[in-house]
């Protein structure tokens, strides 16, 4: 079996992909990802979260490997009138057995190729200081525009900082 990485775009979710994005939304918090969810998450938490997470403007990808789901994004389309050249980049996500193999890359590309067409100009997106993930958004383009303190709360309870990216296609 090919160790190929493939992108497809999710225009619903089917009960078959619950139980696997559901897994990867559970690992990837338990690894200390800060995606707007605190460890440990539950079973039903992570679906009621996938079930409801397609909504008007949410455009969102899985990168799949080997038949399994090991990765995600989403593109949130700014839908105010004065807005339609923007859109937010959100819970990018890649199985921590996963990493390091250009996954989040691949999935980013993706995200910023159908921006584009719609007509989208402007990415923005925020993630917690000293996160890896400032080293990925900066690598892709990704320009630092402003840091918020105890923006992000972890586990523990301790407060952390955020960084707010931007790019412009």
């Amino acid at each position: 079996m090919s160790n190929e990485i493939t992108t497809m775009e999710l225009h619903s979710i089917d009960p078959a992909a619950l139980t696997p994005l559901s897994e990867l939304l559970i690992h990837v918090v338990e690894d200390g990802a800060s995606i707007g969810f605190l460890p440990p998450v539950g079973h039903q938490d992570a679906v009621a979260y996938w079930s409801g997470v397609l909504q008007p403007g949410v455009v969102m990808w899985a990168a799949v490997q080997q038949g399994r789901i090991v990765g995600t994004v989403q593109l949130h389309l700014a839908l105010k009138a004065n807005a339609v050249h923007r859109a937010e980049v959100a819970k990018l996500m890649v199985h921590p057995e996963h990493r390091r193999q250009g996954i989040a890359q691949r999935l980013m590309q993706t995200l910023e190729n159908a921006a584009k067409e719609q007509s989208r100009s402007l990415l923005v997106l925020d993630t917690r200081a000293g996160d890896p993930s400032n080293t990925l958004y900066q690598s892709l383009g990704y320009i630092e525009a402003g840091r918020i303190p105890n923006y992000a709360m972890s586990a523990d309870g301790s407060l952390h900082e955020t960084v707010y990216y931007y790019k412009q296609l």
